[in-house]
C-alpha cells in the first residue's frame, strides 16, 4: 500500500480525516496545498489523494486531471464547498472516486478511503448512461464499494432537497440499493444494478432495477416489512431459519423514509419519490 495523500490546505476536517486513518495503520502525508500536493505525486505514488475541503468541485477537476497525468493510477475523493449536478456529472465522468460537500462526516470519508487505498478494480465500476441535470441513469457493478460510491454522487445529485428531507431520501436509497446488490445479485460483481436520478417541479425521484428474480411481497417473510400485525418481530426468527445476517429492516425502513414507495409486478424495480412540495400546496 502507498498511502494516503491529503491536501488539506488548513481545513481541520482533513487532520480529522487523517488522524482517523492513523488509528488503523494507514500511512498519511499532508499537502499545503495543489501545488505541494502535486509536487509529492510526482515524488512517490499514493493509493489516494483527497482534495481540499476549501476547494471549488470545479477547480478538483482541473486538479484531478493533472494528478492524474502524473499518476494515472491514482484515485481521488473529492471534499468541495458545494457543487451543481453538472459538477457531479463531470466527476463521474472524470472517474473521481467519490465526492463529498458539507456536512463531513469524518468516519464515514475515512471508511471508504481506507477502501479505495486496497481496491483495484473500481475504474469501471460506474457507468454513465445519459446524464442531464435534472436527470441522470448509471449502471453500477454488484459491489459494496460501488454502492458506497454511488451514494456520495446520488446524495450530491439530491443537495436541492431541504436538509431534512434529502437525509431521509437517501437513507431510503441506501437500503434499496444495497438490497438490490445482496439479494437481487448476491454482490456478484458481474452483475449490473441500474439507478435513475430524476428531478421534476414537485418531486425527486430514484429508480432502481436490480438484475434478479424479483420477489413477492408475501414471500418476505425475512423481512420485517412482510410481517403480520400481530407479529413485528416475525422476520428474525425466518432469517434465522433461513441462516441470514441479523437484519431485514432496509425495506421497512426506505418505506417509512419517502412519500412514496412503489414497486414493479415483477418486484426487481423500485421507484423513490421524495415531495419538494406536498400534493396541492402552492408556490
Amino acid at each position: 500500500m502507498n498511502g494516503i495523500l491529503i491536501i488539506s490546505s488548513g481545513c481541520d476536517i482533513s487532520a480529522e480525516i487523517g488522524r482517523a486513518l492513523q488509528t488503523i495503520h494507514i500511512a498519511v502525508e499532508y499537502a499545503s496545498g495543489e501545488t505541494e500536493g502535486l509536487q509529492k505525486l510526482r515524488m512517490q505514488p499514493f493509493d489516494v489523494a483527497l482534495t481540499s475541503c476549501a476547494s471549488q468541485l470545479h477547480q478538483d477537476l482541473a486538479l484531478l486531471a493533472e494528478m492524474q497525468s502524473i499518476r494515472p493510477g491514482v484515485k481521488c475523493i473529492v471534499l468541495a464547498r458545494e457543487s451543481t449536478p453538472v459538477e457531479v456529472i463531470e466527476a463521474m465522468r472524470s472517474h473521481v472516486f467519490a465526492c463529498y460537500t458539507p456536512p463531513f462526516s469524518v468516519g464515514e470519508i475515512a471508511r471508504l478511503v481506507s477502501y479505495a487505498a486496497g481496491d483495484g478494480d473500481w475504474r469501471d465500476d460506474i457507468e454513465i448512461v445519459s446524464a442531464a441535470p435534472d436527470w441522470v441513469s448509471v449502471r453500477a457493478h454488484c459491489r459494496l464499494i460501488a454502492a458506497e460510491r454511488l451514494i456520495t454522487f446520488e446524495r450530491e445529485l439530491s443537495a436541492r432537497l431541504p436538509e431534512e428531507s434529502r437525509r431521509e431520501m437517501m437513507q431510503a436509497f441506501r437500503e434499496i440499493l444495497l438490497n438490490a446488490m445482496e439479494h437481487g445479485a448476491a454482490f456478484n460483481p458481474e452483475q449490473i444494478v441500474e439507478v435513475m436520478a430524476i428531478r421534476t417541479a414537485r418531486t425527486f425521484v430514484f429508480y432502481v432495477r436490480d438484475p434478479g428474480g424479483g420477489f413477492r411481497r408475501g414471500a418476505l417473510k425475512h423481512a420485517a416489512i412482510g410481517n403480520p400485525p400481530d407479529n413485528p418481530v416475525a422476520h428474525v426468527l425466518e432469517r434465522e431459519r433461513e441462516g441470514l445476517r441479523p437484519g431485514g429492516y432496509g425495506l421497512l425502513v426506505a418505506k417509512g423514509t419517502v412519500d412514496e414507495l412503489i414497486f414493479s409486478e415483477r418486484g426487481n424495480e423500485v421507484l423513490l419519490i421524495k415531495y419538494l412540495q406536498r400534493p396541492g400546496a402552492g408556490g
